[in-house]
Order: C-alpha cells, then structure tokens, then sequence
C-alpha cells in the first residue's frame, strides 16, 4: 500500500514534477462551481463521500511510500469541505504525513484550512487558495456555494502570518465572466498586499460532459461560452480556448503578476516560457526546488 502518483498528463500540456495526490474525499464539492471538471470522472460524481478509512490507511500507505516527495490534497474533491470539520479525513492524513516529514500542497476554497496551521508548521508545506475573482456578484455565479473571495482572503492571511507559504490560482480564467484587467489586478494586487508568494493561472477549459449541463443550468452563459469557443479545440479530453486569444489572456496577466512583484506560472497551457516558476507552487516546500 502505497501513497498514488499524481497523474502527469503530457498530451494535456501538464509540467507538474513527481509528487503525490489524495483525494480524502470522493463525489463532487458542494461549492457548486460552474467551470468544475469532476463531471469528467464518475469517482468525483455525485454526492460528497468521506473516505473515512483513509484515516487509518494513510499510516500503512506511507510506511510503504519510501520517497518524501510532495504530497497534494487534493486535484478534485476539495479537501476541507464542510464535512471535514466532522470527519477530520483530511486532517488525519495531513497529521501522519507531517509526522513522517512529507511536504504538503494543500488546494483549497475554504477557510476551514486555517483549522490545520500546526500541522502544517511541522513540515515543509505550502498552501493554494483557489480565487477566481473579488466581485461577490461572480462569485455566486462561478463559485455559488463556496466562502465568499473575502473569507478565503482572510484565511490566507492568518496562514501567511504563521510563516507558511501561500500561493493563488485564478484558475481558470473565464472569458467574459471574470476576464476583465481590473478584476483580475484586483486579487492580483490583494494576493500581494496580504503576502502571497505566487500565482498560478489558467483558462477554462471545458470538459466533455459539461456544456450539456451549462445549456440546461445556466442558458445565457452556454451561449457565451459557446460563442466564445468556437474557434478552439479539444485537447486531452477538454475545449480549450484558442491558442492565440489563450496566449493574450495569460501574457497579460504576467505582466499584472509581475507587476506587484510575484512570482507566476500557468498550469496545462502550453505556454511554459512565461512560467517565472512551477506551476503547482510546490516550488515553495520541496527540499531542492532549483532542481526541478
């Protein structure tokens, strides 16, 4: 029994160096976000499900993971949803991972992380906050059941100040929804004020299976995107946009993100030369990061 390997997608632009992933929960968060590619996956359907045996499997999974690379929790299933604060399956494993000398990438929409700043402070961690936009009116529109913009902020700061790591994902990029410059410079410029090291950054891309449920949910949005789309293509399973408007969106956010003095990097692009840094923000809890 061992800890899985997160899975490289190369066809799909992903330069993600060797790490772990846990999903300690499986079915689709209850955050609600339009742009969610879980509909890809039939684990990741459906309601939450806690994997609560999990919690005393991660003992035996890392007594037989001999390398301590970076471990993430999680690609999916958000690992501090509401139910977490019940079943504690997340903080179980960051617990025996932290004690073992594992580094952490914890990616999250919830300020319920800050729950586990002691763990994270025994070992190298760095933690990802996923904000696609400060205006609440989108939010509730992309993210409609996740903590407002404002609360993950806060979050992050409290993380910042215990001296870990942070990073931002305006993941993904939406045209016409959160696409404006000003939008965009506006948690660019909050990311930095609060301590932020980086941000990671991308385009949506559409998964199959998605646009049926947006043409029957949300109507003047499938129209958008649609419209939007039309001239892109299908790359490893996903609509991505068009290589041309993609590349101004990202090129242009480099310069916002540099601008405040951060550190950027885009994820499954294609784009590799504007990274400034990796992409996972693992770069910050890696024993060697200059190697990688």
């Amino acid at each position: 029994m061992r800890l899985p390997v997160f899975n490289v997608v190369k066809s799909g632009f992903c330069t993600c160096p060797p790490k772990y992933n846990l999903n300690p929960y499986l079915g689709r968060c209850i955050h609600g976000c339009i742009y969610c590619y879980a509909v890809k996956f039939p684990s990741f359907r459906g309601p939450v499900v806690p994997r609560v045996r999990l919690k005393e499997d991660i003992v035996k999974m890392v007594e037989g993971t001999k390398k301590r690379l970076p471990v993430m929790l999680s690609d999916t299933t958000d690992p501090y949803l509401p139910l977490e604060a019940k079943y504690r399956v997340t903080g179980r494993c960051v617990e025996v991972l932290a004690k073992n000398g594992f580094p952490l990438l914890i990616v999250t929409k919830s300020d319920l992380v800050t729950r586990d700043i002691d763990i994270f402070k025994q070992t190298r961690t760095v933690v990802t906050m996923t904000i696609t936009t400060l205006n609440e009116d989108i939010a509730r529109i992309i993210e409609p059941h996740a903590p407002s913009p404002e609360v993950r902020f806060a979050a992050l700061r409290k993380i910042v100040d215990a001296g870990i790591p942070t990073a931002v994902r305006i993941d993904p990029v939406i045209p016409t929804v959160n696409s404006q410059k000003r939008e965009l410079e506006a948690v660019i410029a909050k990311a930095a004020e609060i301590g932020v090291k980086q941000i990671t950054s991308s385009t949506m891309k559409i998964a199959c299976g998605l646009l049926p449920i947006l043409k029957r949910e949300r109507p003047s949005l499938f129209k958008r995107l649609t419209e939007s789309y039309e001239d892109g293509e299908w790359i490893a399973g996903y609509k991505y946009l068009n290589k041309e408007k993609r590349l101004k969106i990202l090129k242009d956010l480099r310069a916002l993100v540099l601008k405040y003095r951060l550190e950027f990097a885009t994820c499954r692009e294609g784009f590799p030369d504007l990274n400034t840094v990796i992409c996972d923000g693992t770069y910050w809890c890696r024993a060697f990061p200059c190697f990688y």
